[in-house]
């Protein structure tokens, strides 16, 4: 994690859990992460079974240039991550899984940005799963709010062990120049495509192609 919205929300969610997969919904006082509030959002499981927004902050809503409630969560992706996308988000609200995703945004008028994406899971029982979840823009330019977020691609994807994880704001590992070992991923993640093991993190490639 390198934006500090990312590293503060898991640090918070993981205070709420205390030991546990997950904190209840309930547990969640947005007094407690008022800094964080216009950047974050809430998804759940509509009746289709797809992830569509909860609740999302307004700044996260001007970025995007729409109320995202009622939205899919897929949709903000191009078509072929919307897939992948689905996936992580499913494993967040049945594996408990925590995910990190750096993506890339094109504007309306063919601008970009990039962003990070934390996904941490609630417990809302079984018939209602809960994710919580922050986008924090890399850098803020002054179109930023003003051009709209219309279309992502992933650049990298990594699920997180919350007991190993070390928030010491570290530089970000270039990926793509490291030759790791290639592992079996867990059995949760499997399907979701060739992963590789570095250290305790599976990093996923992107839908990216050069």
């Amino acid at each position: 994690m390198n934006q500090n919205g990312s590293i503060t929300l898991f640090q918070y969610w993981n205070r709420l859990r205390d030991g546990r997969p997950a904190p209840k919904r309930s547990e969640v006082e947005p007094a407690d992460i008022k800094s964080l509030l216009a950047d974050t959002f809430i998804l759940e499981r509509d009746t289709r079974g797809q992830a569509v927004f909860r609740l999302a902050g307004t700044r996260l809503c001007a970025c995007y240039g729409r109320e995202l409630k009622g939205f899919s969560f897929p949709s903000l992706w191009r078509e072929k991550d919307q897939r992948l996308v689905s996936r992580l988000i499913h494993g967040v609200f049945d594996q408990k899984s925590v995910v990190l995703i750096a993506f890339e945004g094109f504007s309306r008028n063919g601008r970009t940005n990039k962003f990070e994406l934390l996904a941490l899971p609630l417990d809302g029982g079984v018939e209602n799963p809960r994710c919580l979840g922050v986008i924090s823009a890399v850098e803020k330019p002054f179109w930023l709010g003003a051009d709209p977020i219309t279309d992502a691609l992933i650049d990298s994807i990594r699920v997180i062990d919350p007991e190993k994880e070390l928030l010491n704001n570290r530089p970000a590992i270039d990926v793509p120049s490291l030759v790791p070992d290639e592992l079996a991923a867990p059995e949760t993640i499997s399907a979701l495509g060739r992963a590789r093991r570095i250290r305790h993190l599976v990093v996923f490639d992107g839908g990216r192609e050069e």
